[in-house]
């Protein structure tokens, strides 16, 4: 939302007389066009794709809404005095900027459910651990027996439960959602951390960080990763509390060892073995952390919360155990998109290896315009061979080099996964964490996480060894 429009109010009551644009016919957009509809209220839809939408079906479904395929409509968009804007819809495109008049309002879903629903939030946002962070928190809600839900960036649009009688609504917020959203007022909110990502749409990591931190002014408790500076608090907040991997202080979360054993830590209580936890690696301990620390701040009891965090069993593609092969552990982390999860994933695992093991990656595809340098440290200290593949292959090659480890461009994962198989020893783990987005050679990251799911167990068939247990 930009600033001329950031306090113009969204309330159902008030839009009666307003000529409603929507951009964007996906999900979003739909959900949008849905809920106005069934609060009597009309609007036009506009996206630039051709074939955002099948038209004999948009028209039986809203046969008074007029939609606008192929471009983007700059009459339409210059005379709305409220634009609804999907996510993914980057609005300083002069296209879209250009046309938007002084009075008009630029909002999304989530400010528009945030004006007109108040139904306690906790909201969670970062570059990586988003997705796992909030299908935990919602998980351990619901076994608390609360009518809890998901929304925004994972699940449903958060329209779609604006009929809901809920307790709370866990809401996992990108940093596209968060470029429209001002009135949320959430009972806490966290920024899990930050990394390059999206810099193609952010132009640079400062002001990507800016705008996630955006979120701690629209909530009670403001919850940061000591670990992280990007993640600090910039401003004034109600109350804070932080997570992060060193000692606490009182009621803050943190871990320390005791009796040789790593703990997570409330303050100087002791809370759970970090080998006890259902998702593996440190950075799933931080992540199990900011879960505490949110429920916590929602009044939940700290020993239930306990009690039902260890039957959580992960999500697909996040640093997910597909096979046990020749003792080796072979994990899809095809949702790593970014530099930032690559990082955590490595430095997660090999913290848990033994230093007689080896740690094999697979890596590349489309790099957004990210800078790979970081990953440099961690190849040199952490991994043994880079395994790389796609349209910036050649970049995340030529950091490998740097670090002076072994590297070999493949053109598929099913030949990557067939070399590994003759270099691989017992307690190796060999992990799809690619740095990069998919686009370039499939569909989806969960495309790419099933090309690697079928070339393991296609090794593993006749061992019969597969293990669908995840660890993220």
């Amino acid at each position: 939302m930009t600033q001329k429009d950031s306090q113009a109010p969204l309330a159902l009551a008030q839009l009666t007389a307003k000529k409603i644009v929507v951009l964007g016919a996906g999900l979003t957009g739909l959900s949008c066009v849905r809920y106005l509809a069934k609060n009597g209220l009309s609007c036009s839809v506009n996206d630039s794709r051709d074939h955002a939408v099948n038209i004999n079906e948009f028209q039986q479904d809203f046969p008074n809404t007029a939609l606008t395929l192929g471009r983007w409509d700059k009459k339409l968009i210059a005379s709305a005095d409220v634009l609804l804007v999907s996510p993914g819809i980057d609005t300083s495109i002069a296209d879209i900027a250009e046309q938007i008049s002084n009075h008009c309002i630029v909002a999304g879903d989530v400010e528009l459910y945030c004006q007109n629903n108040h139904t306690a939030i906790l909201a969670v946002t970062g570059s990586n651990g988003k997705s796992t962070v909030v299908s935990l928190l919602a998980f351990i809600g619901q076994k608390l027996a609360k009518k809890v839900e998901l929304g925004g960036n994972i699940g449903v649009p958060v329209l779609e439960q604006s009929h809901k009688s809920l307790d709370c609504l866990v809401l996992e917020l990108s940093s596209f959602q968060l470029e429209t959203l001002r009135s949320m007022n959430a009972i806490a909110a966290t920024v899990l951390n930050v990394s390059d990502d999206h810099l193609d749409r952010h132009k640079t990591l400062g002001n990507y960080a800016a705008i996630k931190q955006g979120i701690y002014q629209q909530c009670q408790t403001a919850i940061t990763n000591r670990d992280d500076v990007n993640t600090q608090l910039t401003g004034n907040a109600q109350q804070s509390r932080s997570f992060g991997s060193d000692a606490a202080l009182e009621g803050d979360f943190g871990m320390a060892v005791i009796d040789g054993q790593r703990q997570l830590m409330f303050g100087s209580m002791p809370l759970i073995g970090v080998n006890q936890l259902p998702i593996a690696g440190l950075h799933n301990a931080l992540n199990c952390l900011a879960v505490l620390a949110l429920g916590h701040s929602a009044g939940w009891p700290l020993d239930e919360m306990l009690t039902h965090l260890v039957e959580f069993k992960g999500l697909a593609h996040r640093c997910q155990l597909i096979s046990t092969y020749r003792n080796v552990q072979w994990i899809n982390d095809s949702k790593a998109t970014n530099v930032g999860a690559t990082l955590a994933a490595i430095e997660g695992l090999a913290a848990m290896m033994s230093a007689d093991n080896n740690l094999y990656v697979i890596a590349g595809g489309d790099g957004k315009g990210a800078d790979f340098s970081p990953l440099e440290s961690v190849f040199s200290k952490d991994v043994s061979h880079v395994f790389t593949l796609g349209k910036d292959g050649d970049e995340v090659a030529a950091i490998a080099n740097k670090a002076q480890i072994k590297n070999s461009k493949v053109s598929s994962i099913e030949v990557a996964i067939n070399t590994l198989s003759n270099i691989v020893k017992s307690g190796d783990v060999v992990l799809l964490s690619p740095a990069c987005a998919s686009i370039d050679m499939f569909k989806n990251f969960a495309e790419r996480g099933e090309f690697f799911v079928n070339a393991v167990n296609k090794l593993s068939l006749e061992n019969k060894t597969p293990s669908l247990r995840e660890v993220n």
